[in-house]
């Protein structure tokens, strides 16, 4: 039994490898020997690797038939048996391979899997058009003539019979498909292959046709091969074949000296074919050369019109040359980027397996962060599936002052400064190293970014769209409590560089606080100690989840008449968060301004009945 023949005891389940449409195999460079595949006794794995070395080899042999098979028709009557030996051997081997292709499992493409039953196997093959092809081009119709005449040589038309060979050349072209498709090779040198052999056919093939075409005529001295060689007949085979050749290559070129051409009326119809035949041929070989000579100089030229666009853009606006050098810089680092992360292969993948491939990238990164410390890995691989990494170059702001939030970042490696803008100036309060937050204040608090961010080196951030956080934190209750108790401390042990720098961020923090202590049932004195620490605010009722309450909401209130600040006197205001009902809100005020109020309203005048038809912002006048 030949070695790559699959044996086993039992008929089994067909792994699940089979399934694999055997077109993609090459493209994971998947090797199915016995030990992936449990078929019937006596069945061959198609995908073995021990039965593709053999068709490896039989492409050689392939080879040797598509050179033979034209020139043992043209040279039929020269050629004096020497290469019979030779293909009989060959014709041996793909006697074997008709044999062995009995025992080899196919795949039903209606299922993708396997079949290794003999007799569906036999039938198949029977059926398909490859059984008649395979036998009637492997049978040596020469040697049976022989045999059974006892004649030397058998007729013309057993000449044609044998370029029955030429069916074989579908190894070739299944094997340069495999090879096309396996990442382990270049593309290119695949495909280069490929032209320069249908190439060298080609040329074969019309030279052989050309001396047949002479060697048989009526009257040699009417062919083209006379002039040159009067008494080709009778000279040496090589010579013919290398005048042949050079006709052929000559023609092909589309070069024609003019030394060599058509005389009768057979050479000039199969010239006329074969210059038809060759504007397809070059056509094709050209097209082919042109792609893989623009597949490498696409990505070029997409830069180059990127830049292009970005300097017209920058030109139209006439924005400073600061700003046109950042967004160079930033458009080229991102082609770069998705050069080399290929980010259109993964926004083609299913969400499932993007979402795998960001936990594995950014669960230790987020779990590391200051915010998540303690929280739960459901938490943590839930936060890691939605985020994205971005780079940026030095001295580039990733977020500006007062600008509204949309996202927070961890920083992955690099270096980012924190600014504020003050008097006029720049003042820098701290620099954030790997693993540090920037931005989760105004998050968290939904408040104007409080500082600016800017890059000292080359950094990447992973960036957290703050809505969607606060929504995926919903079923987290535990966790968000975490997160905020986390927040708390971080803020109050950067009370002195952070707090002081920012208006209303120790009223918010007192907020939040309170919040906080009261979700998770501390004492009065807690809070009388907080109290104590610093400033806070009277907020609303707290809802048992942190992230289901709409304590974002930042409203501005006022003591007075909106008619007393047109008058000029003075006015009073504080930013608090917005309370659950009109009462509570009422209670805010009497404690804010020390007076009982009775009536809200809107800067123009509007009365307020409903706490919920308030918004972000809103200025309301309570007295």
């Amino acid at each position: 039994m030949l070695p790559f023949v699959a044996r086993s005891s039992s008929r089994s389940e067909i792994n699940h490898f089979a399934s694999v449409p055997s077109s993609l195999l090459p493209a994971f460079g998947t090797n199915f020997d016995e030990g992936y595949l449990n078929l019937r006794k006596y069945v061959i794995a198609p995908y073995n690797r021990r039965y593709r070395l053999w068709q490896t080899f039989l492409v050689a042999l392939v080879v040797y038939s598509a050179w033979a098979s034209p020139f043992e028709l043209a040279f039929r009557e020269l050629s004096i048996g020497s290469l019979v030996p030779v293909d009989i051997i060959v014709d041996g081997f793909f006697a074997i391979d008709i044999i062995l292709t009995f025992f080899v499992a196919y795949l039903d493409r209606s299922t993708y899997l396997l079949v290794d039953d003999h007799k569906k196997i036999a039938i198949r093959y029977i059926k398909m058009l490859h059984f008649p092809m395979d036998l009637a081009s492997t049978l040596p119709f020469d040697q049976i003539y022989q045999i059974l005449t006892g004649k030397r040589h058998g007729p013309e038309i057993f000449g044609f019979l044998n370029m029955l060979r030429l069916w074989r050349l579908r190894h070739v072209s299944e094997l340069f498909s495999r090879l096309e498709k396996d990442i382990r090779i270049s593309y290119t040198a695949t495909r280069f292959c490929k032209l320069i052999c249908v190439t060298l056919f080609a040329v074969h093939f019309a030279g052989c046709m050309y001396f047949w075409l002479a060697f048989h005529h009526k009257t040699p001295e009417n062919t083209w091969l006379h002039k040159e060689l009067p008494d080709f007949k009778y000279r040496s085979v090589w010579l013919c074949y290398i005048y042949s050749m050079y006709w052929s290559i000559t023609t092909l070129t589309t070069v024609g000296y003019g030394d060599l051409y058509a005389v009768n009326t057979e050479e000039k119809v199969y010239s006329s074919l074969f210059m038809l035949f060759n504007i397809g041929l070059t056509a094709y070989i050209i097209g082919n050369m042109t792609n893989l000579a623009v597949h490498n100089t696409v990505r070029t030229f997409a830069m180059r019109d990127a830049f292009n666009r970005v300097l017209r853009y920058a030109s139209k606006s006439r924005l400073p040359k600061r700003l046109k050098e950042q967004m160079l810089a930033h458009k080229e680092l991102k082609l770069k980027m998705e050069e080399s992360q290929q980010q259109e292969v993964l926004q083609d993948l299913p969400k499932a397996i993007r979402s795998s491939i960001a936990q594995h990238l950014f669960s230790n990164v987020v779990d590391k962060a200051y915010l998540f410390k303690g929280v739960s890995d459901e938490c943590i691989i839930q936060l890691a599936s939605d985020m994205k990494a971005e780079y940026y170059l030095p001295k580039v702001d990733i977020i500006l002052q007062n600008e509204m939030p949309i996202y927070f970042y961890i920083l992955v490696y690099g270096s980012l400064d924190l600014f504020i803008h003050k008097n006029g100036s720049e003042q820098l309060l701290f620099e954030l190293e790997p693993g540090g937050m920037a931005g989760e204040i105004g998050g968290m608090f939904n408040i104007p970014q409080p500082f600016t961010v800017r890059t000292r080196r080359l950094s990447q951030v992973i960036r957290i769209n703050q809505h969607q956080f606060k929504q995926m934190m919903q079923p987290f209750n535990n966790d968000g409590r975490q997160i905020i108790n986390n927040f708390i401390k971080y803020l109050r042990e950067q009370r002195g560089s952070v707090l002081e720098e920012i208006p209303y961020l120790s009223e918010l923090l007192g907020d939040l606080y309170l919040e906080h202590i009261t979700q998770n049932g501390d004492s009065h004195d807690e809070v009388s100690r907080y109290h104590d620490d610093g400033p806070c605010k009277e907020g609303r009722t707290i809802n048992s989840n942190p992230w289901s309450s709409p304590a974002s909401t930042r409203i501005i209130i006022h003591g007075h008449h909106p008619n007393e600040k047109k008058m000029g006197k003075g006015d009073t205001k504080k930013l608090i968060l917005l309370p659950s009902s009109i009462e509570e809100l009422f209670r805010v005020a009497e404690k804010k301004f020390s007076k009982r109020a009775s009536k809200i309203l809107m800067a123009d005048g509007s009365e307020v009945e409903e706490i919920n038809v308030l918004r972000d912002h809103d200025e309301l006048y309570i007295f």
